[in-house]
């Protein structure tokens, strides 16, 4: 390890974690000094061995003090479940306040930090960062590249703007945590269900941040934030990762949020997620099971496709995950080189990543 090697934590071993544990270890540049887990079982086990790799030598553990006494550059926050963001903010408040930057893709609403809903909370992490001289960024894969940056780069090839539509198409029958897809979904309920997603104004937070950074990277203001949200019964039992959804229950979701730019829905991210590809066939039907889509209407229009992993089967969801936690592992050094505070995007260069070619 060289001088200017970061040193770096990881904080869980779910599926973005284990890939960040891997993607770390393998990088010259930087150092994994320790692995933080939330499942007691796990605790004293190899970190590699838990990521599905080799032994690496560096064991898991659950005491928070022992990782932040260990004084690393960076941590990479992938912790995952229904009360992720609640139970992070304490979480990145200590962390900042010791002086250790934060990259995280727990917390999708603070890709956009000046629109968070709880800003009280952001304060605080502002105050930390400033205090301990750290900074935080959050961002993964969709929100914080395919539904905000990736639609900014594209822009730079415009003249004038009339919509920015932002899609995700994906077959998330891998995705694991029930709670998540059945009550905060819908998912192998029926429609008569009310889950999370149907809360009023859930939708419009839920996407607040990536529209507003799409807003802000091209000075404009949204004036509000529609949302909706529609769903498809499947008419044949499927098994899926988190368990069965039976016939008549739902299968695919589909949520769209719309700001509103002078009077006009001009900036949209739709996302459709189905558990399995004949669901709802009357919706937008793509190639490749994780396919993210930008559509500008404008001078010229613009459309590009971008697809991650083999076409079918879980291949897609694994690089969907792997893409997500490259997103901040490869901000690392970026991140711990920026001024301190809370960060987007639009503070940090293009991230691109060091040590890639094998």
């Amino acid at each position: 390890m060289g001088p200017d090697t970061k040193r770096v934590v990881v904080w869980s071993t779910g599926g973005v974690g284990s890939n960040a544990v891997d993607a770390v270890q393998r990088r010259p540049d930087l150092e994994l000094v320790g692995v933080w887990v939330h499942n007691p079982d796990k605790v004293g086990k190899d970190a590699g061995v838990l990521a599905g790799r080799d032994p690496i030598g560096v064991t898991a553990t659950n005491d928070a003090d022992a990782l932040i006494a260990l004084q690393p550059d960076c941590v990479v926050y992938a912790a995952s479940g229904p009360e992720r963001d609640a139970g992070a903010l304490p979480d990145y408040e200590r962390l900042l306040a010791a002086g250790i930057n934060v990259v995280s893709t727990t917390s999708t609403s603070l890709v956009y930090p000046a629109s968070y809903f709880l800003p009280d909370w952001r304060d605080r992490l502002e105050v930390a960062a400033k205090s301990g001289n750290a900074s935080f960024y959050a961002s993964g894969i969709f929100p914080g590249f395919g539904s905000d940056q990736l639609a900014l780069l594209l822009t730079t090839q415009s003249k004038s703007i009339r919509t920015i539509k932002v899609t995700e198409v994906s077959l998330n029958d891998h995705y694991p945590v029930a709670d998540v897809m059945i009550n905060g979904m819908g998912f192998a309920r029926p429609l008569d269900f009310e889950p999370m997603l149907k809360t009023p104004g859930f939708i419009e937070l839920a996407w607040n941040a990536p529209i507003r950074l799409i807003a802000d990277g091209l000075g404009v203001e949204v004036e509000e934030i529609r949302g909706t949200l529609d769903r498809r019964l499947t008419d044949r039992d499927i098994e899926v990762a988190f368990g069965t959804i039976p016939a008549g229950t739902c299968g695919a979701v589909s949520t769209t949020a719309a700001g509103v730019v002078n009077g006009r829905e001009a900036i949209v991210i739709e996302h459709i997620i189905r558990m399995s590809r004949d669901v709802a066939p009357d919706w937008l039907s793509v190639d490749n099971d994780a396919t993210y889509r930008v559509d500008i209407e404008g001078d010229p229009d613009i459309h590009c496709e971008m697809t991650l992993g083999a076409a079918e089967g879980h291949g897609a969801g694994r690089a969907a995950m792997s893409a997500t936690a490259m997103r901040v592992v490869n901000a690392v050094p970026y991140v711990v080189d920026a001024r301190p505070g809370l960060l987007t995007s639009l503070d940090l260069p293009n991230t691109l990543p060091r040590h890639v070619f094998e």
